[in-house]
């Protein structure tokens, strides 16, 4: 089984680089069971995307913008293909390696690069049109309002740039502990604010005018006598509403309910995750460490059902569609669960490679990148 993550470790003169070593996994893959069956997934298409993630498992999450879907491999090349049927569009091979997840709105796609740099591409032929080097390695997606691209990188800087020419507009910098997590939280950014989760298991929010912070607040505390124990990443994406509510993941810490104006906690639980939640409606649905599901009532906090029959098996963060989450495993499945009552209801196998990316979603559609670059297609059925 892959190791759930990996290490990044600091020494005293600086970030040092690639993975310190590697967890080894708490909770052995359990043994897949049958499911209901009452959900099953047509192929529409299947398509490769060069060399896939490769040995370093960059999140490589793939974007979609309309009807065409924008996808990399850790060697640089991006390609854009119909949503529909597969069919490439273009493709382009970058003079590094991708290492982040890829956004694409407003014509553009963004993606990061091992050696540090920002890309802005054109949708339409992915033509370079901008590139501009951040503080180090970027893993997350970059994230954009109106004005900005907001970068988080390894070392836990958080870099806004101009999102039309890719200058530089702000940095901040918080402290990072000696040891973290291979990964880094994602950004949430609206046009006033930016939502940032840190490896020191604060969460900060930042005026996007000059990239001073508005509040702090603790989501995680470290404990325990080794560094292991003492990780508190905020490795997920925070998810805002839009009444103004956040809900934020944190390792060995809780998930906790805010209020984005002022930070004040309105709830908060015992669940240890590095994965970004999914809400629908009142459901929150969260992965935890042990790749149990977890939904709750997001009002309040309560805990509605608990899904443990995957439990180990490398889980990626919960997609919705059509009534049932999607997730991907560490052996290539996808599993469909009935969002309201938590029952595994349909089950299939993309590739053995594994899937590591959350796969994207679109009413009754799926989009499945494999680690090894396999991309599937597929509607739910029925």
């Amino acid at each position: 089984m892959k190791a759930s993550f990996m290490i990044a470790a600091t020494a005293a003169l600086g970030l040092l680089a690639g993975c310190a070593g590697q967890v080894e996994p708490q909770y052995p893959p359990k043994e897949l069971q049958d499911t209901a069956g009452t959900t099953s997934a047509e192929t529409l298409w299947h398509e490769q995307v060069g060399d896939g993630l490769g040995l370093g498992g960059y999140p490589l999450s793939p974007a979609r913008d309309g009807d065409v879907i924008f996808a990399a491999d850790q060697h640089g090349l991006v390609q854009a293909r119909d949503a529909s049927s597969g069919e490439t569009r273009w493709t382009v091979e970058l003079s590094a390696g991708a290492s982040s997840g890829l956004t694409a709105v407003a014509d553009r796609v963004y993606l990061g690069t091992r050696n540090g740099e920002v890309l802005a591409l054109d949708q339409a032929d992915g033509k370079v049109l901008w590139r501009t080097r951040v503080s180090s390695e970027v893993l997350a997606a970059p994230q954009a309002n109106r004005e900005l691209l907001v970068v988080q990188a390894v070392d836990g800087k958080v870099t806004a740039l101009d999102r039309e020419s890719g200058a530089e507009r702000w940095v901040y910098s918080a402290s990072r502990p000696s040891l973290t997590l291979r990964s880094t939280g994602t950004p949430r950014v609206i046009d006033q604010v930016t939502f940032a989760g840190l490896a020191n298991g604060r969460l900060v929010t930042l005026d996007n005018r000059v990239g001073q912070p508005l509040w702090e607040r603790r989501i995680a505390t470290p404990e325990g006598r080794s560094e292991i124990e003492r990780l508190v990443d905020l490795a997920g994406q925070p998810i805002l509403t839009q009444d103004g509510r956040l809900f934020v993941t944190s390792y060995n810490g809780r998930l906790v309910a805010l209020e984005a104006t002022t930070g004040e906690i309105l709830w908060s639980r015992d669940v240890s995750s590095y994965r970004t939640p999914v809400l629908v409606g009142d459901f929150l649905f969260v992965v935890d460490e042990a790749s149990h599901l977890v939904a709750l009532n997001a009002g309040n906090g309560e805990e509605l059902w608990r899904l443990e029959a995957l439990e180990g098996r490398g889980l990626t963060d919960p997609a919705f569609a059509d009534g049932r989450l999607v997730l991907g495993d560490f052996e290539g499945y996808l599993h469909f669960i009935d969002a309201r009552e938590g029952a595994l209801v349909g089950r299939t196998e993309i590739d053995g490679s594994g899937i590591s990316v959350r796969p994207l979603t679109d009413g009754r559609r799926v989009y499945a990148l494999a680690d090894d670059g396999s991309l599937e297609a597929l509607e739910l059925q029925p």
